[in-house]
């Protein structure tokens, strides 16, 4: 019988994040700068930050910030506009200089201040409830809605984000299943072999904000324990739909729709699962094992360049994935699956 093979040493860890890093910063997406995609990998490149204490990863999310006036994007209503605010939220927590969250403050204060004018756009429009209607969108707003909170005190901040979040979970999510349609167009929807149509990213983008929020809402918040029974019953659904080589598919319940792995949810799911291990919300036991295997296979779609591989495109749906394919939120995911494992490994 073979030995066991050793897992991964926080050194390393800590290098093939750097490596996936440099190369994207060597290589920056060609979204708009306050774009969600470029977001989730600015949350992404804090996480390794925030681990290894290097100044390069610092300095490139401030220039970021100047560069972008410290605004949102656009869309003053639009979730995936937020997204940059998560950013500019850790920066400002860093360096206490109100310009960094002023534009985000005045933004939130709008919206606040016209509820009736809260409504999504876009060419799928009509299947989106007003303002969160689509699952992505959890990942992309509430994170930065309860920290400006946590850095204000404002409560007005939390209490819009726990209302949305239900409306939103109300509309799409599958108790029976414990996943998230990701929006309304799916809810009839049968994958080829008739399971229900769950897109592995849509849900990674849940699962991921249920640990942005958890961090920064209060132990003695009200709804506090929906969002850890929420989390847990995800929980056990993600670690049910990881296959044999440690990656989750496009199609949750059923991945033979499109069988390669996929990095973008994975990376995602693993973030989420050492977390819950790492702040002892999930047994270690039970739990690291498929955080620890989802890593490893993460890894192994990293290109010798440091690109980080197998990312499906921007998407609404389970759709086509190569190992060649790449894009910068899959970069982002991957830092922050790499931050909650070096954590474990460190510990």
């Amino acid at each position: 019988m073979s030995s066991p093979q050793p897992g991964p040493k926080p050194q390393e860890v800590l290098a093939m994040m750097k490596k996936v890093a440099d190369w994207q910063i060597e290589n920056p997406g060609k979204h708009p700068r306050t774009d969600w995609t470029q977001a989730v990998y600015y949350v992404g490149i804090m996480a390794l930050y925030t681990v290894s204490n290097d100044a390069k990863y610092l300095d490139a999310m401030l220039r970021m910030g100047e560069t972008n006036d410290w605004k949102p994007g656009p869309r003053q209503f639009h979730a995936n506009d937020h997204a940059v605010c998560q950013t500019y939220c850790e920066l400002y927590a860093l360096k206490n200089d109100p310009r960094m969250i002023a534009p985000t403050v005045a933004g939130f204060n709008f919206i606040l201040a016209h509820p009736q004018a809260v409504t999504a756009k876009g060419t799928d429009a009509k299947y989106r409830p007003k303002p969160w209607g689509w699952c992505d969108a959890l990942f992309m707003a509430p994170p930065a809605w309860i920290h400006l909170f946590h850095l204000t005190g404002d409560k007005r901040y939390i209490e819009f984000m726990d209302k949305e979040w239900w409306a939103t979970t109300k509309a799409l999510y599958d108790p029976v299943e414990g996943l998230y349609f990701r929006d309304s167009r799916v809810l009839q929807i049968k994958t080829p072999s008739g399971a229900k149509t769950f897109w592995g990213r849509g849900n990674g983008w849940v699962y991921g904000a249920l640990v942005r929020v958890l961090q920064f809402m209060p132990q003695d918040y009200p709804s506090r324990l929906k969002y850890l029974k929420l989390y847990r019953e995800m929980t056990e659904a993600i670690i049910k739909t990881q296959q044999p080589d440690g990656l989750w598919r496009p199609s949750l319940l059923d991945p033979n729709q499109i069988p390669l792995g996929e990095t973008s949810a994975s990376g995602l799911f693993v973030y989420g699962l050492a977390w819950g291990v790492n702040n002892g919300l999930l047994d270690e036991a039970k739990y690291w094992p498929p955080a620890e295997r989802g890593w490893n296979a993460l890894v192994s779609k990293v290109k010798p360049s440091g690109m980080m591989g197998a990312v499906q495109g921007i998407g609404r749906s389970p759709g086509a994935v190569t190992d060649g394919s790449t894009e910068v939120y899959g970069t982002g995911a991957f830092l922050l699956a790499g931050s909650e494992v070096y954590k474990h490994l460190k510990h």
